[in-house]
């Protein structure tokens, strides 16, 4: 998510965030009298130390550690401070970079002096001295630790936290406001929902984007990745230098309307319909995150959906069964793609933005280290953070069940069949390591040939997008699943079944 620069959208939104609370109370009061009101945690915000104070001083007897996130939530949008350097202090961007060293206390060593720390960083030290107070937790300025410590205290957050958290992004954006609004209950916790770093589609997603036909496509190299669709015998390459300035492309492929989703923090791409519950959906990117997982809206209702479950978590929809069907996926290379389906189209690089669609541009920095930009609660070290997992939901509904397959095991295992939920499945990886992942039933595939798998008896079938397709017309399907950042897909579903 966050392509642009973070302490210039960190400046925009402290401009008039926590000012504009402290003139406009974020809620009604507490409805108990045992939880304090919302305006004591925004004056513990306040630029004022004396109103500070007395803020403290009114939350400490009635605090409780639900209430952290809140003080989290605040010190996010203030800059930390940073080690003198030639006698200056020199400070970073958000919260998330408050810790370079990587140590608990981060960057605030007690050499430092009012003098020489903006109001900015004497607000967020104030917010952390008084989160260390109330906790009896000494994590200094690391956010990050902070935020994994309070997923671990029992869930009980403040009864107007969703009123706060609405509050504070409309002065990102007044439109994240409307996120919070309904009382549904969520899906997910509150505290993690985070902002990403732009407003409601900062990152533009490109609607009915212009295509060309391959033989036009003379800017596309060999090796660039593609993302490749066939719906209904159309076939698209999606190419990841394009797709990652846009996380999302608004298309009609094969005469389906299709959401092409990339959460790019946790790498996945995901084709969804438009179309569930018997309505379309208009879906954009709302600029906040859970579980560094890009969180999506739709136009109609203003609810918060889960990009990787593809189903309304937060707002008017949250409570409903509504769920948006996936269709199959294939990372592969322009070339391999283009082999395989001629009259495929491709994005042009006329999209209307005037961006880097360089091969490897957009996240350089980000994909080639395994440090996450934002915390998750559950991490696992069987596999690097960011190493690539093959990923579906098994078994007969398709949601039961979740799978990870390791990628570099399947390019050592080019066939490679399993079971989970009650479902026999194989998994074929082609040359340049396209995985595709069919439904085989009572047929025992176990070999890949010449673009072809052999079965057991000596048979050969097709490999097809849709299907594996025998001699006699038997089909076997096609189940949808995606590359995944491990680091994700755990995050997401720490009882996955991994493969490798």
């Amino acid at each position: 998510m966050n392509l642009t620069p973070r302490s210039s959208l960190a400046a925009l939104a402290l401009a008039g965030a926590l000012l504009a609370l402290l003139a406009h109370p974020c809620g009604a009061q507490a409805q108990s009298r045992a939880e304090p009101p919302l305006e004591d945690f925004v004056a513990l915000a306040s630029s004022d130390a004396k109103i500070s104070d007395a803020a403290a001083a009114r939350l400490a007897p009635l605090w409780r550690d639900g209430y952290a996130s809140m003080v989290l939530d605040l010190a996010r949008f203030f800059r930390p401070a940073r080690p003198e350097i030639g006698g200056a202090v020199e400070e970073g961007g958000l919260a998330d970079d408050a810790n370079p060293a990587g140590r608990p206390g981060g960057a605030n060593p007690g050499h430092m002096t009012a003098r020489t720390l903006s109001t900015e960083s004497m607000v967020r030290m104030r917010l952390m001295r008084f989160l260390s107070k109330q906790t009896g937790k000494k994590l200094g300025d690391d956010l990050k630790a902070w935020r994994k410590w309070s997923w671990t205290v029992p869930y009980e957050p403040h009864s107007e936290y969703r009123a706060f958290k609405a509050r504070l992004y409309a002065n990102v954006d007044p439109r994240m406001a409307t996120f919070f609004e309904a009382s549904t209950r969520p899906r997910i916790r509150l505290d993690e929902i985070d902002w990403g770093g732009v407003g409601v589609n900062g990152i533009p997603p490109l609607t009915s984007p212009r295509v060309v036909q391959a033989a036009d496509a003379k800017f596309m190299g060999d090796r660039n990745v593609v993302f490749g669709i066939v719906v209904n015998g159309e076939a698209r390459a999606f190419p990841k230098r394009i797709l990652a300035w846009h996380e999302m492309a608004l298309d009609t492929l094969g005469g389906v309307k299709l959401a092409v989703v990339y959460c790019t923090l946790c790498g996945t791409v995901i084709p969804y319909e438009r179309s569930a519950g018997g309505r379309e959906f208009t879906l954009g990117t709302s600029g906040l995150l859970y579980r560094s997982n890009k969180l999506m809206f739709d136009a109609e209702t203003n609810s918060l959906w889960s990009t990787i479950e593809g189903r309304p978590v937060l707002g008017p929809l949250a409570e409903s069964e509504v769920v948006l069907a996936s269709r199959p996926v294939v990372t592969t290379t322009w070339k391999e793609w283009r082999a395989a389906h001629p009259a495929t189209t491709v994005l042009a690089l006329d999209t209307g933005h005037d961006r880097d669609y360089g091969e490897g541009a957009a996240y350089r920095f980000y994909f080639t280290h395994d440090d996450l930009m934002f915390e998750v609660p559950f991490q696992d070290d069987r596999l690097k953070r960011k190493a690539e997992v093959l990923t579906l939901m098994a078994g007969a509904d398709r949601r039961a069940s979740p799978v990870a397959l390791d990628v570099q095991f399947l390019r050592r295992n080019p066939v490679y069949a399993f079971s989970e939920g009650g479902v026999s499945y194989v998994v074929v990886t082609s040359e340049a390591g396209a995985n595709r992942v069919y439904e085989s039933g009572d047929v025992q595939i176990t070999r890949l040939s010449a673009g072809e798998v052999i079965d057991a008896g000596g048979t050969a079938w097709k490999v097809e997008e849709d299907a594996l397709i025998g001699p006699s017309g038997r089909t076997l399907p096609r189940t949808p699943a995606r590359r995944t950042f491990w680091f994700a897909w755990f995050s997401q579903f720490p009882q996955t079944r991994l493969i490798r």
